[in-house]
């Protein structure tokens, strides 16, 4: 579950490389789907190079929840950590590179982490931060317009509006793509 977050904390680059033996390292093509909705995630997925996203089918249309790139780690977790259905698909949006690492072994790795002596402190910071960039989420969608949470995807995360499709982006922000034409139209009418 950590695996993303190894430049963070190089303490614990041993563990790192015991477990990189067990990671099968896979070439993948855009609209390559990892993990299907309702299917039980036995994988945790790390990005080394590619564009992932979540998304889940809401009475026949695509909703994306979130995007992936670049040494973002990621699973359906209560799927994985429960192993129930996935609520939600996990699909690569361009060519991507990725390591698999089997539940068996993310287990092994879990149990061995937890007896180093910051492992909670390293658990609850990278709990807090995942926590948090969903508390936004949430509340943006919520307080604010869609023109807002596109001028935010501008302001803040300008690398998705680079590499993600705007039918995606749409989805993401919860609109159709005609009311995204028409929100990137007014902006460039204000410049």
């Amino acid at each position: 579950m950590l695996f993303h977050f190894k430049d963070k904390f190089p303490q614990l680059t041993p563990y790192w490389d015991k477990y990189l033996e067990f990671q099968k390292r896979v070439e993948v093509t855009a609209k390559t789907v990892l993990l299907g909705e309702g299917k039980i995630s036995g994988h945790y997925i790390f990005v080394e190079k590619g564009c992932l996203r979540a998304a889940f089918n809401n009475n026949g249309n695509d909703k994306t929840v979130q995007f992936f790139f670049e040494k973002d780690g990621l699973t359906s977790f209560e799927s994985f950590l429960k192993n129930t259905p996935s609520l939600f698909t996990i699909e690569t949006i361009e060519p991507s590179i990725i390591y698999l690492l089997p539940k068996t072994h993310v287990n092994n790795l879990m149990a061995e982490l937890s007896r180093e002596p910051d492992f909670l402190n390293i658990i609850l910071e990278v709990s807090a931060e995942r926590q948090l960039h969903y508390m936004h989420e949430f509340v943006s969608f919520i307080r604010d317009t869609p023109e807002q949470r596109y001028q935010n995807l501008l302001n803040e995360k300008p690398h998705i509006i680079q590499r993600v499709p705007q039918h995606y982006i749409a989805s993401y922000l919860g609109i159709s793509r005609v009311h995204l034409s028409r929100i990137k139209s007014s902006l460039a009418r204000k410049k």
